[in-house]
C-alpha cells in the first residue's frame, strides 16, 4: 500500500459517521416550555454558585440546555425526560436555598457533579449508595467503578435519566459503585480519563471511601476502558474487571504490515500511548477477572491480553459466558462477582514488598511507592523491577529510566525509623544519608550520571518530566486556556487556516469531549492565566502577542506556505505548555471506533497549507517528530 493509498483511506474510512450524531426536531412548543423551566431553575441556582452542592444542580440544567442547544435529543421520550429532569433539579435548588441539600446523606440512585479543571465545564457521574451506608460509621467503604459502553446517542441529558433509574449491571453489598459518564464516548481516554481521576476525587471528598478497596470495571467500550485505566493506573486498584471491548489498535482494527509500514513512524509509536497490551507487566500489581461471551467477536481484547500477561509469566483469569454473543451470559456474570467480591475482601495491599512496572512516557509514571521522573527515551519502553528487602535494603533493575524518585507516604517507611537504607539499582549499591522523617514518610530521589546512579534529583534545566513530556495532546489532559489573535496576520494563509482549525478545535472538544473551551483574546491573557493553563495558541508572531513573545525561544520556525504546530514547555512559565495552532490531534476519521482515537502527531509537525485539511491531517504534513528529552530537536 503506498502512502498515498493511507493517506486516501483514512481519510474517508469512517467519513460515515459523526459523533455526536444530529437529533430529532424539537417541537416548538416543548423548546419554548423547556427554555421557560430552565430560566425558572436559572434564577433560583444564581445565589447557590458558592455551595459546594450548586454542581449537582448545575449539571442537571447544563444536561437540558445542551441538548437544546445543540439538538441532542434522540427519542420523542427524552421530552418528557428533561421536563422531570428540571423538576427533579429545581426541587434540589429551593431545599439548597432553604439551607437543606437531602441527597448529600440520600441512598440509591443519585447522581451528582463537579466542576472540572481541564475547562469549567460541569460534568455529570452517578452514585449508587447502599442501605447499610452512614457517615457516622467508623469504617471505610468500598467502591467499584462502573464504565458504560458506547452510546453514540448518551448524552448528558440521557446520562442523568439513566443514573435515576438504573442501578447498573453490578450492586455489591456494602458497596458504593461510581458510574462515570467519561465525558461520553471515548473509552476513558484523554478528558475521559481525567473524568475517572476527578470524579473519583469527588466521591472521596464526600464519602468515606477505603482507599485499599477501589474496584474497576466495565462492558464494551467500559470493558476497553477497563483495561486501559487498568494498565495504566494498576496502583489505584484493588481488582479489575474488564468485559469485552479492546485493549490495542492495530491487532484490533485487523492492520496488516503493509497498512502499518505505510503509517508515519511517529504515529505507530503513539500506538504506545493506549496500548493495554505494552503495559501488561503491571498487571503485576494488578488481581485481573476478565469476561468475554464465547461468541462475541470482543473475545479478541482478552486473548490478546492474555497472550501479553504470558510473556509477564502471568495467567489471566478469564471468565467465559458459554454460546452468549456480546453481553453478559448470568451465570458467568454471577463468577465474576464472586471473585471480584473476594479481591475487595482481601483489598489492596498498603505497601507491596515488589513492584513491576512498564511504561511508554512520563504520563504514567508512578507505581505505588516508585515514580519515575526522567526516561531515555520517551516512546521506547521503560521497565523497572523494584523490591523492598530486609533489613533496610531497595534492589530495582531498570530499562531506558534517567532518574527516579522512592516515596512512601505517612505510616509507610517499611523499615525501622532510624534505619539508613542501602538502595541497589543494576548492581550498583547507594548507601542514603538518613532514615525516615518522624511521621514514617520518606522520599529519595536518583538521576544517572553518565554511566553511573547517584543519589540526589537531576540537575534542573529544562528536560521532560511527569506532566511536561509531550505530544502535542498531553496538553488537553490540564486546565487548558485557547488565545485568540487580535493583531494583524504576517502570512494570510496561515491566519485563514489557523482560524478554520481553531473553530474545528472548539466544535469537536464540545462534540467529544463536552465541555466548552475557554476562550481569551491575546490582549487579555493574565499572569495567572500563565501561572495555571496550557496556552494554546493561535495565529502567528502578528497576529497573536503572546506567541510573539515566545516566539524566538521556540526551537522552530515555520516558512511562508507552512504552518507550526507545536508542543513545547511555555518559556513564560516553564512548568506549562505553550501549544501552537493545534487542537487534540485525532480528527474525524477516528469517531467510528474508539479504537482509533490515538493522537497521530507528535511534539511537533510542519503542515503544507496548500493542501486542504482532511478527516486524518490538518494538511500534508511535511515533516514531524518528537523533542529530545531535553527538549530539543532530535537530530
Amino acid at each position: 500500500m503506498t502512502r498515498l493509498v493511507f493517506l486516501l483511506l483514512a481519510s474517508i474510512a469512517f467519513a460515515q459517521k459523526t459523533l455526536p450524531p444530529p437529533g430529532i426536531p424539537i417541537p416548538a412548543e416543548e423548546r419554548e416550555s423547556l427554555e421557560a423551566e430552565l430560566a425558572r431553575l436559572r434564577a433560583v441556582m444564581e445565589p447557590l454558585r458558592t455551595s459546594p452542592y450548586w454542581a449537582d444542580i448545575a449539571t442537571i440544567e447544563r444536561a437540558v440546555a445542551s441538548a437544546l442547544r445543540y439538538n441532542e435529543f434522540y427519542l420523542p421520550a427524552e421530552f418528557a425526560r428533561a421536563h422531570d429532569l428540571l423538576a427533579y433539579a429545581m426541587e434540589r435548588a429551593e431545599r439548597l436555598a432553604a439551607g437543606q441539600s437531602p441527597w448529600v446523606s440520600a441512598k440509591g440512585l443519585v447522581p451528582l457533579g463537579y466542576i472540572s479543571r481541564l475547562d469549567d465545564s460541569i460534568q455529570p457521574y452517578g452514585l449508587v449508595v447502599p442501605p447499610s451506608y452512614s457517615p457516622d460509621s467508623p469504617r471505610r467503604w468500598r467502591l467499584d467503578i462502573w464504565l458504560h459502553g458506547r452510546g453514540d446517542t448518551l448524552s448528558e441529558l440521557a446520562f442523568l435519566w439513566q443514573r435515576l433509574t438504573d442501578s447498573g449491571q453490578f450492586t455489591p453489598r456494602d458497596t458504593l459503585v461510581l458510574h462515570l459518564y467519561g465525558r461520553y464516548c471515548n473509552a476513558s481516554k484523554f478528558a475521559g480519563e481525567v473524568d475517572m481521576l476527578e470524579a473519583l476525587a469527588d466521591v472521596k471528598r464526600r464519602y468515606a471511601i477505603d482507599e485499599n478497596r477501589i474496584l474497576v470495571r466495565g462492558f464494551s467500550m467500559g470493558g476497553a476502558s477497563t483495561w486501559h485505566l487498568g494498565a495504566h493506573f494498576a496502583d489505584l486498584f484493588a481488582a479489575a474487571a474488564p468485559g469485552a471491548g479492546f485493549a490495542e489498535t492495530a491487532q484490533y482494527q485487523k492492520m496488516t504490515p503493509e497498512t502499518l509500514k505505510a503509517m508515519p513512524l511517529w504515529e505507530r509509536q503513539l500506538f504506545h500511548w493506549y496500548d493495554a497490551t505494552d503495559y501488561a507487566a503491571n498487571f503485576y500489581q494488578l488481581p485481573l477477572v476478565a469476561y468475554s461471551g464465547e461468541k462475541d467477536k470482543q473475545i479478541q481484547a482478552a486473548q490478546i491480553m492474555g497472550k501479553s500477561l504470558e510473556g509477564e509469566g502471568l495467567t489471566l483469569t478469564h471468565v467465559i459466558g458459554p454460546d452468549t454473543e456480546h453481553k453478559y451470559h448470568p451465570a458467568a456474570k454471577l463468577e465474576v462477582a464472586r471473585r471480584m467480591d473476594l479481591l475487595a475482601e482481601k483489598g489492596r495491599l498498603p505497601v507491596p514488598r515488589k513492584l513491576r512496572f512498564v511504561t511508554y512516557t512520563l504520563r504514567y509514571a508512578k507505581m505505588r511507592w516508585l515514580e519515575l521522573t526522567g526516561l531515555e527515551s520517551h516512546w521506547d519502553r521503560a521497565r523497572v523491577e523494584a523490591e523492598i528487602r530486609e533489613p533496610g535494603f531497595f534492589t530495582l533493575r531498570t530499562e531506558n529510566v534517567s532518574a527516579f524518585r522512592l516515596n512512601f507516604e505517612p505510616g509507610q517507611y517499611p523499615f525501622d525509623p532510624e534505619t539508613k537504607p542501602t538502595v541497589t539499582i543494576n548492581g550498583t549499591p547507594v548507601r542514603l544519608p538518613r532514615g525516615a522523617n518522624t511521621d514514617l514518610s520518606y522520599s529519595a530521589d536518583f538521576h544517572r550520571e553518565g554511566i553511573q546512579w547517584v543519589a540526589g534529583p537531576a540537575k534542573p534545566g529544562l528536560a521532560k518530566r511527569p506532566g511536561l513530556q509531550g505530544p502535542i495532546d498531553d496538553a488537553f489532559l490540564n486546565r487548558f486556556l485557547f488565545v485568540r489573535p487580535t493583531g494583524q496576520p504576517r502570512d494570510p494563509q496561515l491566519a485563514a487556516w489557523a482560524a478554520a482549525e481553531m473553530d474545528r478545535a472548539i466544535r469537536r472538544w464540545r462534540g467529544i469531549f463536552r465541555g466548552e473551551v475557554r476562550i481569551k483574546d491575546d490582549t487579555q491573557v493574565t499572569e495567572a492565566d500563565l501561572a495555571e493553563s496550557n496556552l494554546i495558541l493561535w495565529g502567528d508572531a502578528g497576529s497573536n502577542q503572546i506567541l510573539a513573545r515566545v516566539a524566538d525561544q521556540l526551537p522552530l520556525k515555520a516558512e511562508s506556505g507552512q504552518a507550526l504546530v507545536m508542543v513545547y514547555p511555555n518559556p513564560l512559565s516553564p512548568s506549562r505548555y505553550v501549544v501552537l495552532n493545534s487542537g487534540f490531534t485525532f480528527r474525524e476519521d477516528s469517531d467510528g471506533t474508539n479504537s482509533r482515537q490515538v493522537p497521530v502527531l507528535p511534539d511537533w509537525a510542519l503542515i503544507d497549507l496548500s493542501t486542504p485539511p482532511n478527516a486524518h491531517w490538518p494538511g500534508k504534513v511535511l515533516k514531524a517528530g518528537f523533542f529530545d528529552e531535553n527538549w530539543r530537536l532530535k537530530p
